[in-house]
């Protein structure tokens, strides 16, 4: 176990201040984006293009791993990161913030690529599920510790974009100076989403509603705050209190779905998740919304896990590979229209109307869980020991399938294959 940590400490410093800088950047710009006069609608805009772009790599950035291979294209990836958040500050326009926004979404898919893969590769099946707590930790922590960087700058000035910039690039040095070998990506086919649907409609659906949800939290959380009139300190605090928070019950929660099945948690926790939202809309004082904003982020960010989990219980060890795909299809949509949607909401209805979407779309993740109990997900004759996976970015499926025993052991990468545009 500790030796397989050594070979990745690097990789994880690496990802660890990735996750810093972005945690930072994606706060910063909600914030930017109030002192710019942006509107909420607009704002969703901006952030879906993050999304897209987070899409895009997912589909297409394996083809740059597979032609330069894992370290170059990690420091391709960062520095154009790098240079895409220098070039906000100066180009302030929103169709300009779009465009380097999507890139800077291409890139980091890449970089989580790259992570992931790596990981993948460098654990045995014995390691996988303790180098994907790390993992976890690792991601949680340091995209929390991101927000309160926020502190250290005026955000209507060009520092604190230049710090995100700093840090990216500062991400390169651990990956390239690493002495570990790095992976020889192979490839495999995707399945397409409406078969996957057809298997296991409940984990599609709510990994569907996950995007919807988990993109508008980084994106427009941050305009809520600003709205409200949280100083920056409260912001950042607000900010990696539902970040931090996330890491909190995905063991207890694993544990108990492992017992009673994923499809009543389902059911359960997204109601869970609808009333704390439903305590933020009517919190009045700073204390109050910081405990709801707690709570919310501590179930939110299960129902990720949970959906990835009913998904991979329904399908056979085969097809596993090919459902990373597919699931990373299903978030990406999700996370790409998600802020758009929310954007309308806060338009119509305030500041507010960012947790009213939000218990929205638990309340109809609930129901559709109720309304599909007869499909028996993760019933006990299939359910597979569950694994935490991170819920702040959309292409962690790679490294849960790695940590069940039947994922095959040596597959790194997932290409694009012919039937890509028909999905």
């Amino acid at each position: 176990m500790f030796k397989t940590l050594g070979t990745v400490v690097a990789l994880l410093l690496s990802y660890g201040l990735l996750l810093l800088a972005n945690g930072l950047f994606s706060t910063l710009l909600g914030v930017r984006t109030q002192v710019e006069g942006f509107s909420p609608n607009l704002v969703g805009f901006i952030v879906a293009c993050y999304f897209a772009g987070l899409l895009l790599g997912g589909l297409f950035a394996a083809r740059v791993v597979t032609r330069v291979g894992h370290i170059r294209s990690f420091a391709a990836f960062a520095s154009v990161m790098s240079v895409s958040a220098l070039l906000l500050p100066i180009f302030v326009t929103p169709f300009a913030w779009m465009a380097f926004r999507m890139l800077g979404g291409f890139c980091m898919a890449g970089m989580i690529m790259v992570t992931e893969s790596w990981l993948n590769e460098a654990a045995s099946n014995k390691t996988r599920g303790k180098i994907l707590s790390f993992y976890m930790i690792t991601n949680y922590f340091a995209a929390g510790c991101g927000q309160f960087l926020l502190n250290v700058g005026d955000p209507s000035q060009f520092e604190l974009f230049s710090l995100a910039s700093i840090i990216f690039s500062l991400a390169l040095l651990p990956v390239l100076l690493t002495r570990a070998k790095a992976p020889v990506p192979v490839h495999s086919k995707r399945m397409h989403v409406w078969t996957l649907y057809r298997i296991a409609p409940l984990g599609v659906f709510g990994v569907f509603c996950c995007g919807l949800v988990n993109s508008s939290i980084h994106g427009l959380g941050p305009v809520y705050a600003t709205n409200l009139g949280f100083s920056e300190a409260q912001l950042s605090t607000f900010m990696a209190a539902i970040i931090m928070s996330g890491l909190f019950l995905q063991w207890p929660i694993g544990h108990l779905s492992d017992r009673i099945g994923r499809g009543p948690l389902l059911a359960i926790i997204p109601v869970l998740v609808a009333l704390a939202a439903g305590s933020l809309i009517f919190a009045t004082e700073y204390v109050l919304t910081l405990a709801g904003a707690m709570v919310f982020g501590a179930f939110v960010f299960t129902l990720y896990s949970l959906a990835a989990a009913t998904t991979n219980d329904m399908v056979t060890a085969e097809q596993r590979v090919q459902v990373a795909g597919a699931l990373l299809i299903t978030y990406g949509a999700g996370a790409a229209s998600g802020p758009i949607i929310a954007g309308q909401f806060m338009s119509q209805l305030g500041p507010q109307g960012l947790f009213f979407y939000f218990a929205l779309i638990n309340l109809l993740l609930a129901t559709f869980a109720i309304l599909m109990r007869g499909h028996r997900a993760g019933s006990p004759d299939k359910r597979k020991p569950f694994v935490a996976v991170p819920a702040t970015q959309a292409t962690s499926n790679q490294l849960y399938l790695s940590a069940h025993d039947e994922a095959p052991e040596h597959v790194t990468l997932i290409d694009i294959d012919e039937d890509t545009d028909k999905q």
